[in-house]
């Protein structure tokens, strides 16, 4: 579980967020047994790999090997490998979209994205629509229904001042409780004027569930650089990517990398081995094979520990 202090200081302001606009909805759980681990192989041209298989890798937590339960690439089913209850194949992708006042000349050309990355996302991924300036609004809920959807790009609304830190955390909390794969893409133009909470405690949230956090900044660059460089390194903590996305063409080919990163990205299951670190535990992935050398992994940095006992996954 999250350290005393730190849990409760990210939970007292989700808790915050969540009575200003979500009335007797409960807060996220965060105890889980078993391990989701999501990652990415790209060669030295950052060209992702695909078609690797769990023989081919090995799983460190705190430097102790790990036994793999079960194994997916992209969103092909799970290959179980150990007595794993059935989990969900595909990816959940939660799409944050800005409306604020700063996104208003980009806005229709990020739509159209959207809409063009909606349309060729994997037809085993589910998809929610969110949108926000100072609130968080739902515009789709969850779905396979990619057609649905893209509909709901038409009830986004266009709002004042950006909240992007708060509304993100609220997408965590939502893409929490999806079984199985989750992602998280955003785009925001920035900067945040209206959040209450930190990067420091949305990455701490997100590297805990393991969920991949994607940004698409339709900044060029020279603009917001603190806020830049904070949802950098929030993507790398996460094991996502960020992509200053300021022109049309950028926004397409950003959408077409995230793209293929979710459709060839790895996520190894597993229940982690006797460990007394009741703290932050390390998570490292190495390639195996003789072709390993040449190739990085992207992935979160590792997580807090919980407490035992629970069922839900990490």
């Amino acid at each position: 579980m999250l350290n005393p202090p730190v849990r409760s200081a990210v939970l007292a302001a989700a808790a915050l967020l969540v009575n200003g606009q979500e009335a007797n909805r409960s807060l996220y759980r965060v105890d889980v047994d078993m391990v989701a681990l999501t990652f990415t192989i790209t060669d030295s041209k950052g060209k992702t790999v695909g078609g690797l298989r769990p023989e081919d890798i090995r799983i460190l937590e705190d430097g102790v090997p790990q036994k793999i339960a079960s194994f997916a690439e992209g969103s092909k089913p799970r290959m179980r490998l150990l007595d794993e209850a059935p989990g969900s194949d595909g990816t959940n992708v939660f799409i944050l979209l800005d409306t604020s006042n700063r996104m208003y000349e980009a806005f229709p050309h990020v739509c159209d994205s959207v809409a063009a990355f909606l349309q060729r996302l994997d037809p085993a991924d589910s998809v929610a629509l969110y949108s926000f300036s100072r609130n968080l609004s739902r515009a789709a809920p969850l779905t396979r229904d990619h057609a649905l959807a893209r509909a709901g790009l038409s009830n986004v609304v266009a709002g004042d001042d950006t909240a992007l830190l708060n509304s993100l955390l609220l997408t965590l909390r939502d893409a929490a409780k999806a079984p199985g794969r989750k992602a998280v893409v955003v785009f925001s133009n920035g900067p945040d004027n209206a959040s209450m909470v930190t990067p420091s405690d949305v990455g701490r949230v997100a590297e805990d569930e393991g969920i991949p956090i994607y940004v698409s900044s339709t900044q060029e660059e020279g603009g917001d650089r603190t806020l830049a460089t904070a949802l950098q390194a929030l993507t790398v903590r996460t094991g996502g990517k960020m992509y200053l996305a300021g022109s049309w063409q950028k926004q397409a080919n950003a959408l077409n990398s995230v793209r293929e990163d979710i459709g060839t990205s790895y996520t190894a299951y597993y229940y982690p081995a006797p460990n007394s670190n009741t703290g932050f535990r390390s998570l490292r992935v190495e390639i195996v094979s003789p072709i390993g050398k040449t190739l990085h992994v992207r992935t979160r940095a590792g997580y807090e520990s919980r407490r035992q006992g629970a069922t839900d996954e990490r």
